[in-house]
């Protein structure tokens, strides 16, 4: 791509940007996980568990409303299903970046493969965060 006078991002600094952004949501995810796992062996590093009977259910946090409930309320559970969703959420950021990217220098294929990618990810994830 040849140099216009219009915003231009070269591919290296897109790289950089794309390469940092999921650094950082590694890195933050794994210290919100820490941090809940700090908080819930202080909390409940009592409590007996039977590892015989395996139950889904019974932590009560299968949607975001219900995690975000117990991250406000310092659960440390809660807090480390928080750091996971970060994680999961991190390459999604990704996407959305790129798609921004990919506007910026007009590359009209990209967006559109990029936005297929990311209607495909919601739609996974959709059916198991939202309930």
């Amino acid at each position: 791509m040849k140099w216009d006078g219009k915003n231009f991002f070269a591919d290296r600094d897109v790289q950089l940007i794309l390469g940092t952004l999921l650094r950082v949501g590694v890195i933050t995810s794994m210290a919100v996980v820490f941090l809940g796992g700090v908080i819930y062996l202080m909390s409940s590093h009592a409590d007996l568990v039977d590892y015989r009977a395996f139950d889904a259910g019974k932590s009560g946090m299968s949607s975001i409303v219900a995690i975000y409930q117990g991250v406000l309320h310092m659960d440390g559970a809660a807090i480390i299903q928080f750091g996971t969703l970060l994680l999961i959420f991190t390459p999604v950021a990704r996407v959305v970046f790129s798609i921004f990217s990919f506007l910026i220098e007009r590359d009209y294929l990209y967006v559109v493969i990029g936005l297929l990618v990311l209607v495909v990810i919601l739609i996974s994830l959709s059916n198991k965060l939202v309930g």
